[in-house]
């Protein structure tokens, strides 16, 4: 599960990379990517979104692997619904998401631009908005015939934001499946000391750090999210 800003296609790489080894299904949540907005971004309605795509596909148990607020996702599911998943995989998630533990648990995207005459004149504009590098944000990007827009809503993004802000210790250590914790070294949004805290509270938990990578591993070390992943994988036959 992919988090705020996400689609599920931003694992096609994982699941290219994991082809021969399991099957990877990554859904677009609710107000992303081709999923139909919602009129609540409460962390209940995400939950049983997951919770109910497991049900549907007859998946259950599964290991669910989710990334910033996809893993929170993904916990708070093995937490309120242990028959469902096998195991975690938390990519970059942490037990908290808020002040002080987080220094801006929330980005601001009040009025950012949302389309453009060219995909690059898109890029452009949101960088000019305030970030360096508008690359995860464009995974969202689709040429609408004579104009380039995004497939979800700014303000919308906010209520996501706030509906993730919160204490959520009670759901990280509310369950007792495997878990394994991927933390990227230069991550804003899980501190180091954060993280390794979050993995000696839980029994059963592994931790793998990728020192070069920011919040978002599966873009800056893809082949190393893939094999920490095929590894956990191979520890649960």
């Amino acid at each position: 599960m992919h988090g705020s800003f996400g689609r599920g296609t931003i694992f096609a790489r994982l699941a290219a990379d994991l082809a021969d080894q399991a099957r990877v299904v990554a859904p677009d949540q609710r107000g992303h990517g081709l999923s139909d907005r919602a009129d609540d971004y409460g962390r209940a309605g995400f939950v049983d979104d997951a919770a109910f795509l497991l049900r549907e596909l007859g998946m259950a148990p599964a290991v669910v692997l989710g990334h910033s607020l996809g893993g929170i996702t993904a916990y708070q599911l093995a937490a309120r619904h242990p028959e469902l998943v096998s195991a975690l995989i938390i990519e970059d998630a942490g037990p908290v998401m808020r002040q002080p533990e987080i220094a801006h648990p929330v980005l601001d995207v009040r009025g950012w631009p949302a389309t453009a005459p060219t995909r690059h004149e898109l890029a452009r504009r949101i960088e000019a908005a305030g970030v360096p590098d508008a690359a995860y944000f464009m995974q969202s990007a689709v040429d609408r015939g004579d104009h380039w827009g995004l497939l979800f809503d700014w303000d919308e993004m906010m209520a996501v934001q706030k509906g993730g802000v919160g204490d959520w210790w009670a759901d990280w250590l509310g369950s007792t499946c495997p878990a394994v914790v991927l933390h990227g070294g230069q991550s804003p949004l899980l501190p180091s000391d954060l993280a390794r805290t979050m993995v000696a509270r839980r029994p059963g938990t592994s931790f793998v750090t990728f020192p070069k990578a920011g919040h978002w591993i599966h873009d800056d070390a893809p082949a190393g999210l893939a094999a920490a992943v095929a590894d956990f994988l191979h520890r649960l036959v």
